[in-house]
């Protein structure tokens, strides 16, 4: 199973981004519950957000809330992390990362199987 992610950028602050993270290789989404993560440079990689299958509960870093929304579209195994009024405190690599759990999803990195290569997401006027 593959997780790719795509859509980071280098943009001004204010700005919005839209990342996706599509699976492929076997994985079904439905059964799966996404997170993103992002590392920045000298820092450790902490959880940003994460939905669950059910498509239901979610959790947002305290750090992103009111700013970034994750959705997802299983029958076209996309999970979506639209990212609004970044701030230069953004800019990190972010990954997503599937975990075989139905009902609640988790911001612990350890819990999950699936990870992608990342996708660089730049924030500087």
């Amino acid at each position: 199973a593959h997780l790719v992610e795509s859509g980071g950028d280098l943009v001004q602050p204010g700005d919005s981004l839209r990342l996706s993270c599509v699976a492929s290789g076997g994985l079904n989404y439905e059964y799966y519950a996404i997170a993103w993560f992002r590392q920045a440079p000298g820092k450790e990689r902490e959880g940003v957000v994460c939905i669950s299958a059910v498509d239901g509960p979610v959790w947002y870093a305290d750090s992103v809330k009111g700013r970034f929304t994750i959705s997802r579209e299983n029958s076209k195994n996309t999970v979506y992390l639209q990212m609004n009024s970044l701030k230069p405190e953004d800019t990190a690599v972010y990954y997503c990362a599937a975990e075989e759990r139905y009902w609640t999803c988790t911001g612990r990195d350890n819990e999950y199987d699936y990870w992608g290569q990342g996708t660089q997401v730049t924030v500087s006027s």
